[in-house]
C-alpha cells in the first residue's frame, strides 16, 4: 500500500469551496498532504491546505500544471476542465473520480441519457438543443405542458431548473441546450450516498428526506434516516449503488431520487463528490462522507456508514434584503440547544440564498431532532452588517 500519511504523497483538490474545506478535516486528522487551485484568493480552502493556487478550474493549462504537482487528484466543483483530467491521466496521474464519468455527469442531458441507456428508472424527458427547438415542440403539441425545464450545464442549487406551466414562463430561461422532463407527482425527494473505492468496494448511507424552500428550490432540511418504509429504502440504496456501479464511479457519488405517489423511486441527478445531503454524516455517522471520500479514492478501506444517532442538517443561508460583510445572529442562542453544532463555510460575504454554512442536530428521538432543527431555522439568521 502507498504510504499516504505523513509522506511526500500529494492530493491535489480542483474548487476550494466548504465541501473542499471540510474534505481538509480529515486529511488533517490524517496527515496527508494536500493542494487546491480555486478562482478565489478568499476561497474556504486557503487556511487548510499546505499549497494553494489561484486558477480557473475551466482552463486547460491552469488545470494541467496543477495536476501534475499532485499524485492523485480529485475535485469538489463539476466546473472542471475534463481535457486537462484526460491528459493527466495519460500521463500517470490518477484523477478519482475519472474524467469519463464526469463528463457523462457535467451535462444534465448526457446524465438523463445515460440513465435510460443503462435501464435506470428516471422520469420520462426530451432534449432540445435550444430554446426555440423546444418552443416549436411546445407550439407542435409534442411537449405537453406542464413539464421541469432544466439547462443542461450551469445549474446549482436550484439554479436551472423552473416549472413551465405556461409558454410565456419560457422567456426569461437561458437559451441553451435543455432538458423538457415530465411534471411527477412524488411524496419525498430522497438521497443516497454511495461510496465506491478504486478497487471496487461499495459501501451506501442510509437513505435520507429532503425538505426544499418553498421559493428558492434550495434544501432546507436533511433528515436521517429519511421516514419512509424500509422496503423503499431498502430500493432506493439498490438503485443508488445500481447507478454509481453503471458510472463506474470512484468517490462519493450523491444519488437524488424522487419517491412518487405509487412507491416507485426515480433517478432526478448525480453529484460526483460530497454533498449537502452528506453534511449530517459528520456528527451522526460512524465514518463521515468528507473521510469515505477520501477512503475511496485512496483506495483505504471504506468505513461503516451507519448512523450512531438520528441526524437532521439546516442549511444556512444569506437572509433576502441582505449583501456584504456577513454577520450570524443569534448564533449564541443555538448552541444552547441540545445535540446542535454550527459549521460555518468562512465566506466573508453574504448574499441573498448563499450557502454560508450548515448546522447539525442529532438525537436519538428524530422528532424532537425536527423540533429543534424548526428552532434552529427561526432563531440564526445569516445577515450583513
Amino acid at each position: 500500500m502507498i504510504d499516504y500519511f505523513s509522506s511526500d504523497f500529494k492530493l491535489g483538490i480542483l474548487g476550494g469551496g466548504q465541501l473542499g474545506k471540510m474534505m481538509l478535516y480529515e486529511t488533517r486528522k490524517y496527515d496527508i498532504q494536500t493542494l487546491v487551485l480555486d478562482p478565489s484568493e478568499e476561497a474556504p480552502c486557503k487556511i487548510s491546505c499546505n499549497y494553494f493556487e489561484r486558477g480557473d478550474l475551466m482552463d486547460y493549462e491552469t488545470v494541467l500544471n496543477f495536476g501534475r504537482k499532485a499524485d492523485v487528484l480529485t475535485f469538489e466543483i463539476e466546473g472542471v476542465n475534463i481535457e486537462a483530467l484526460k491528459q493527466l491521466a495519460s500521463e500517470g496521474i490518477k484523477t478519482y473520480p475519472t474524467a469519463e464519468t464526469l463528463e457523462k455527469i457535467q451535462n444534465k442531458a448526457v446524465q438523463k441519457e445515460f440513465y435510460k441507456s443503462e435501464n435506470i428508472p428516471t422520469s420520462p424527458f426530451a432534449v432540445f438543443q435550444n430554446l426555440e427547438e423546444l418552443k416549436s415542440s411546445i407550439n407542435n403539441g409534442d411537449t405537453p405542458l406542464p413539464f421541469v425545464w432544466k439547462s443542461a450545464v450551469g445549474g446549482y442549487d436550484g439554479k436551472g431548473v423552473s416549472v413551465i406551466r405556461e409558454a410565456d414562463d419560457l422567456n426569461e430561461l437561458s437559451m441553451g441546450e435543455c432538458i423538457a422532463e415530465d411534471l411527477i407527482a412524488f411524496k419525498n425527494e430522497l438521497a443516497v450516498i454511495v461510496a465506491r473505492s478504486a478497487s471496487g468496494e461499495v459501501k451506501t448511507y442510509p437513505v435520507v428526506e429532503m425538505e426544499f424552500h418553498p421559493t428558492a428550490n434550495q434544501v432546507e432540511y436533511v433528515i436521517c434516516p429519511a421516514r419512509i418504509d424500509k422496503r423503499v429504502a431498502e430500493n432506493a440504496r439498490n438503485i443508488a449503488e445500481k447507478v454509481s456501479n453503471s458510472f463506474k464511479h470512484v468517490g462519493l457519488l450523491a444519488v437524488e431520487m424522487f419517491q412518487t405517489e405509487d412507491d416507485e423511486i426515480l433517478v432526478n441527478e448525480v453529484a460526483p463528490r460530497p454533498h449537502n445531503s452528506g453534511h449530517y454524516s459528520i456528527e451522526a455517522s460512524y465514518t463521515n462522507q468528507f473521510e469515505q471520500h477520501i477512503r475511496a479514492i485512496l483506495d483505504l478501506p471504506l468505513g461503516d456508514t451507519s448512523s450512531k444517532v438520528g441526524g437532521i442538517m439546516v442549511n444556512l443561508v444569506g437572509e433576502k434584503g441582505h449583501e456584504g460583510e456577513v454577520v450570524y445572529e443569534n448564533i449564541d442562542q443555538i448552541m444552547q440547544m441540545k445535540g446542535v453544532t454550527p459549521h460555518i463555510y468562512g465566506k466573508k460575504i453574504t448574499r441573498p440564498f448563499r450557502k454560508m454554512g450548515h448546522v447539525t442536530i442529532v438525537n436519538e428521538n428524530l422528532d424532537e431532532a425536527r423540533i429543534i432543527a424548526e428552532k434552529v431555522k427561526k432563531s440564526i439568521k445569516v445577515i450583513s452588517k
